[in-house]
């Protein structure tokens, strides 16, 4: 239900935040369980791991990092790798803003930028205005979740069984393969990027051999030009005011 949801009174924000948010906690705490179980089966630290959860709170993101870590990638290729997995973050904290009390303090927007990811943005844009106490609680427990449950995926990787491990790290294909099933079969337009994505993923891998080019550098090209093609073969018209 949309609305306003402002700073009137500010238990009964926080509160609705956080019960509007606890959906997207439960989730949260199986994707970074498989974070956290991969993070430290690839050598990672679990205290490292953690902390990388805390203060990234970004699914992708941290599995592609994770990756160039193991890789021992360059500086440069894992700054642009993030920047181009993260980057509709900025365009989904421009359009929250607009929705975001006009008194809000510089300070406390970039506190709900940190914390506004996929599915607290889509759950926050439901609502007309929004006030800083109703976004507290809506990020507090999903960012408690995702932190929580990378310490324990991390902590039970060192003590289940190898087969038990190995069974869990698919975990996180899964999810993958969930968000991209369902839009694919309603739109032919994702069909073909995804697509196109596959092949040039798979051009790349062939290629290793031949051409040496880190994983980074390939999902970058990968995304860059399934997008390209994308926004050529279907543009979105512009609609007239």
């Amino acid at each position: 239900m949309s609305g306003d949801i402002m700073q009137d009174n500010i238990f009964d924000s926080f509160q609705k935040g956080v019960r509007d948010g606890l959906p997207i906690a439960l989730g949260y705490l199986s994707v970074s369980f498989a974070f956290g179980m991969t993070a430290v089966s690839q050598g990672i630290p679990l205290e490292t791991a953690v902390l990388i959860s805390l203060t990234n709170v970004t699914s992708a993101g941290q599995f592609a990092g994770l990756q160039l870590i193991v890789m021992n990638a360059s500086y440069i290729e894992m700054a642009m790798t993030q920047l181009i997995i993260n980057l509709r973050y900025a365009l989904m904290s421009l359009a929250l803003s607009q929705k975001l009390d006009h008194k809000m303090s510089t300070f406390d927007r970039c506190i709900i930028a940190f914390g506004n990811t996929d599915e607290i943005f889509a759950v926050a844009s439901r609502h007309t205005q929004i006030g800083k106490h109703y976004m507290w609680g809506l990020m507090g427990l999903p960012i408690f979740c995702w932190t929580i449950g990378t310490f324990f995926g991390g902590f039970a990787s060192s003590i289940l069984p190898l087969g038990v491990r190995d069974a869990l790290g698919i975990a996180i294909y899964g999810m993958f393969i969930a968000i991209i099933l369902p839009p694919a079969k309603v739109m032919r337009s994702v069909r073909i990027v995804l697509m196109i994505a596959i092949v040039c993923s798979c051009i790349f891998a062939s290629m290793e051999h031949i051409w040496a080019i880190g994983s980074g550098f390939s999902i970058i090209i990968c995304t860059l030009l399934s997008a390209a093609l994308g926004a050529w073969l279907f543009p979105i018209e512009e609609v007239k005011k």
